[in-house]
């Protein structure tokens, strides 16, 4: 039987240019972009998608870090704030578990950009899958 591929491996992943590390504590991420035209909107500023991907991707990473082994989530529902626009440098986004249930797991994620601004903010709900 083929290996399972990593679940940080993923085309839009690779895209983006979006890496994914362990953050200080269990259940948390940090996710980078390195910011460059690709990542831009017509108006020269960073697309939101690209906000919101680097935050979901994030967040599920983190949920996956508290699921047991053979376990998988998918997205509930995201609430994202959009704070301030960025057009150039890196984004950084940390992703933490407030809580796992038996079924759904609740994280909250925050982006910064090269000042330490805050860019945007969100939290999310994930459902967990188990294996059949």
């Amino acid at each position: 039987m083929p290996e399972e591929p990593a679940v940080t491996d993923f085309p839009l992943k690779t895209y983006l240019g979006l890496e994914i590390g362990d953050g200080p504590v269990t259940g948390s991420v940090l996710a980078t972009i390195e910011l460059s035209d690709q990542h831009l909107n017509p108006n020269g500023v960073v697309h939101g998608g690209v906000i919101f991907s680097l935050i979901d991707t994030a967040m599920g990473a983190a949920t996956m870090r508290v699921l047991e082994q053979g376990c998988h989530c998918a997205t509930v529902e995201i609430q994202t704030r959009f704070i301030r626009s960025v057009s150039s440098g890196m984004l950084r986004g940390t992703a933490s578990v407030i809580r796992r249930g038996r079924h759904l797991v609740h994280v909250e994620s925050q982006v910064l950009n090269d000042q330490e601004q805050i860019v945007a903010m969100g939290t999310g709900t994930f459902t967990v899958i188990y294996p059949n």
